[in-house]
């Protein structure tokens, strides 16, 4: 057998949780459900990441909650993204989906580059949303966007994300040495936290053709709609707000007190950015403290 002949590696998955697909807004959402009772935590992750992302995190919330954790448009085994997406499209899959499964209204907990997608669904639908909970997060226009200025120590790969076509030329083949060897362990996780086969399951989803189109999409949203944000910011949203900060300090709690009237902080300390990966049990309790409010 050739290596072209070789099987496509199987997704992931995992004991207590169940699969689906919802064709929704033109596009076709891959989700997981965990959890049969209880209010609605939707969990929507950002890169390098896939719903695998809260594998560790899902167990320690479906005791007593309905937990949906979604592939955005372009990101793990929901449908490639073209040219046009962006966080507001992604903002408007979720609200569909939402719709389509009858969740609403959600906990809705976004990470990483995901903040502004939910932040933009929260601002225009508030309807769907019962809380935001912003993890390790931040929105173009207040400040988001210098995490891709190599000047002040900013990533130089989203930028490459970012340029249209630049991200398949570069990493194309190389979706390993870019996530397992260079983003995660540059915002402080490793193994034993992300372990070979947990690293193999994100680069099996960025690897396929089109993998790169849904950060793409995040990322040029992140750069390019900071004026547009701090415009839907003139109205600060009203339903709660978490905001949970880790690695990088207390840059999601200010965010969040600039565009939301009720904003609770949490600080996590002594782990890297990708929370729900990293320490989950920390995560679970302050999320659990939060909505059982």
């Amino acid at each position: 057998m050739t290596i072209s002949e070789r099987p496509a590696p199987k997704p992931a998955s995992m004991p207590g949780v169940e699969h689906g697909h919802a064709d929704v807004n033109g596009t076709r959402l891959h989700y997981v459900t965990a959890g049969t009772t209880g209010p609605v935590i939707l969990l929507v992750h950002g890169f390098p990441e896939s719903w695998w992302a809260f594998r560790k995190l899902m167990p320690l919330l479906s005791d007593g909650y309905r937990v949906v954790a979604v592939d955005l448009r372009g990101f793990g085994d929901s449908a490639v993204a073209g040219d046009d997406f962006s966080a507001a499209v992604a903002a408007e899959d979720l609200y569909h989906l939402i719709e389509h499964l009858r969740l609403g209204p959600v906990h809705l907990l976004a990470q990483d580059v995901s903040g502004q997608v939910a932040y933009r669904l929260a601002v225009a639908h508030p309807e769907a949303v019962q809380s935001l909970i912003a993890v390790e997060t931040g929105l173009p226009g207040f400040g988001a966007e210098m995490l891709a200025n190599v000047l002040v120590g900013g990533a130089w790969y989203i930028g490459t994300l970012a340029a249209d076509g630049v991200a398949r030329l570069i990493f194309r083949g190389r979706e390993r040495e870019l996530i397992s060897g260079l983003v995660y362990p540059s915002y402080g996780m490793g193994e034993p936290t992300l372990s070979a086969a947990d690293g193999e399951e994100f680069v099996r989803a960025y690897a396929r053709d089109g993998g790169f189109a849904g950060a793409a999409g995040l990322y040029r949203s992140l750069l390019l709609d900071g004026e547009e944000i701090k415009a839907l910011a003139g109205t600060p949203l009203r339903m709660p707000v978490l905001a949970v900060g880790s690695f990088g300090g207390p840059f999601t709690e200010t965010t969040m007190r600039q565009v939301a009237a009720d904003v609770t902080a949490v600080q996590i300390d002594g782990v890297g950015h990708y929370l729900a990966q990293e320490a989950p049990a920390a995560l679970a309790k302050a999320v659990r403290d939060f909505v059982g409010r």
